[in-house]
C-alpha cells in the first residue's frame, strides 16, 4: 500500500496543493450555508470548506483534512477538533507549518 502524505498547510500555501489532500489547522468563523464553512487559517487567511450535508465541524479550533479544490477552497474529508481549555496559539502553529517547508528540513517533511 502506498503511503499517503497530507502535509499541513496555511492559506498562503493552498494554491500549491490543488488536487491534493492536506491538513489545515484553523478557527471556525461561520457557516454561510448548510454545505459550507468559512474558517481562518493559522496565517490569518480565510478558506472556504465544502461540506456534505452529513458533515459537521464542532469546536472553535479544528484541523480540516480534505482535498484542495481551489486556491482558497477545501472539500472536507474529516474534521478533527483541536479545542482544549486554552486557546490555540495560531501564530505558533503557522511558524511550525512554515518550518516544514524550509529546505533545510525537506527530508524530514516530505511534500
Amino acid at each position: 500500500m502506498a503511503e499517503v502524505i497530507s502535509p499541513r498547510v496555511n492559506s498562503a500555501r493552498l494554491p500549491n496543493f490543488v488536487g491534493r489532500t492536506v491538513r489545515l489547522p484553523c478557527k471556525v468563523l461561520k457557516f454561510p450555508t448548510s454545505t459550507s464553512a468559512m474558517v481562518e487559517a493559522c496565517d490569518g487567511g480565510e478558506v472556504e470548506i465544502q461540506l456534505n450535508p452529513s458533515d459537521t465541524l464542532t469546536g472553535t479550533f479544528v484541523e480540516v483534512i480534505g482535498q484542495v479544490v481551489g486556491e482558497s477552497k477545501i472539500k472536507l474529508l474529516l474534521g478533527l477538533t483541536l479545542d482544549s481549555d486554552k486557546e490555540l496559539d495560531m501564530k505558533l502553529v503557522n511558524d511550525v507549518i512554515e518550518l516544514t517547508f524550509d529546505p533545510r528540513f525537506k527530508k524530514m517533511f516530505p511534500q
